[in-house]
């Protein structure tokens, strides 16, 4: 590229934003115009005087009252709450809006920047898997790019480049297993909060952690696959590869199945949906397949793990069931990090949420919104006990 991308970041103090931003630095041709985050100052104010962003948005008010005070001596703009993520996917200037916030926070940003004709680059999975129906709607209306940033949809994304005019037959799923993979349930029954966070392979943010060591992060990635790739769920076979060295595959119709490998760096996925369709030079290890010796693959435990047959559940059955399974998830990973319920408790209050919701089809921003607060209330009230 010989000209300046603007890039906007949603959630720049999080995992996927920090990565980004070491791809910016590593690039000069990538204009950082804004930053939005929870309610990190320290880390916020750290990011605005190295990067000079247009705008910066921490989503607590307080805190942003906090960094328009130490950042005064600068020219950035600060805005909180809803109405600040919503001006800075919206911000003018930006090529592209990368949106890696966690939860269900991110589905009006996105819409917003969609509408203002931006290019997504998706590391926010709530957003399809709750709003799916509306924003490839959108996008497709808005002639908008969804680029994938999740390792293994990125996966997916560049093996079904320069395929497009053959039909994909299957999308194999890969999966890490988690830090608890051959385990049963009276041994995972005393599994610590401590225990969840060690991923054998990647290093991701709390919430997401504890999503891969119950599999419901890869039922949350089933239902995006659905919508990025326009595929059925019953098209889409989830296979445990420990070593996450095969990122995702597409088998197609004569059975012949393209692959990505890599290392497990997130930097790839993120510069490739930044720079696409060009792949730049990214510093790193590189795979020494005589190293790796091999490579094996299982079926998923769906016994011990059940979030994984929850959410494939979910998916099928559509409407405002993802939403639900989405916010019961949500609360019950919150609960456990709070050390307020056990290990196995979270897949049980997916469930009981899931059986007490009664679906709504093809719901509105609204509808969707009052699902996941529906799941919240019940969850918490006790009832579901």
């Amino acid at each position: 590229m010989s000209f300046i991308k603007n890039i906007g970041i949603l959630g720049s103090t999080g995992s996927i934003g920090t990565q980004t931003l070491e791809v910016v630095r590593n690039n000069g041709d990538l204009r950082v115009v804004c930053l939005a985050a929870g309610k990190n100052v320290t880390l916020m104010e750290q990011q605005v005087r190295e990067f000079h962003p247009l705008l910066a948005v921490l989503y607590d008010e307080t805190a942003a009252e906090e960094l328009k005070s130490r950042i005064a001596d600068t020219d950035t703009k600060v805005l909180s709450g809803m109405e600040g993520l919503i001006e800075a996917a919206r911000e003018p200037s930006a090529d592209m809006i990368l949106t890696a916030v966690v939860g269900m926070i991110g589905i009006r940003p996105t819409i917003a920047a969609i509408e203002a004709g931006k290019d997504i680059a998706l590391a926010n999975k709530e957003t399809l898997v709750c709003a799916g129906h509306i924003i490839t709607r959108l996008a497709a209306e808005k002639g908008v790019k969804i680029l994938p940033v999740d390792s293994e949809h990125s996966a997916i994304f560049q093996s079904l480049q320069g395929e497009s005019m053959n039909p994909v037959h299957k999308i194999l799923l890969t999966c890490s297993g988690g830090p608890f993979r051959g385990k049963n349930r009276e041994e995972l029954k005393n599994i610590r909060v401590e225990d969840a966070l060690k991923h054998p392979n990647w290093a991701m943010g709390r919430k997401i952690t504890i999503d891969s060591s119950t599999l419901a992060n890869k039922g949350l990635e089933v239902m995006e696959a659905k919508w990025l790739f326009d595929v059925d769920i019953d098209d889409i076979q989830v296979v445990v590869q420990p070593q996450s060295v095969i990122h995702s595959m597409v088998e197609y119709e004569d059975g012949a199945i393209i692959a990505q490998l890599g290392t497990p760096d997130m930097k790839l996925p993120i510069q490739y949906a930044l720079y696409y369709p060009e792949r730049r030079f990214l510093p790193g290890d590189r795979l020494d397949f005589a190293k790796l010796a091999k490579i094996t693959f299982e079926d998923p435990d769906t016994e011990n793990f059940p979030a994984l047959r929850l959410a494939i559940s979910a998916g099928k059955r559509g409407g405002s069931l993802p939403t639900v399974f989405n916010s019961a998830n949500e609360y019950a990973v919150a609960q456990f990090l709070d050390r307020k319920i056990s290990y196995l408790t979270i897949p049980e209050m997916i469930r009981a949420a899931m059986e007490h919701h009664t679906v709504k089809d093809d719901p509105t921003v609204e509808e969707i919104l009052e699902a996941e607060k529906e799941a919240e209330e019940f969850l918490s009230s006790g009832k579901w006990e």
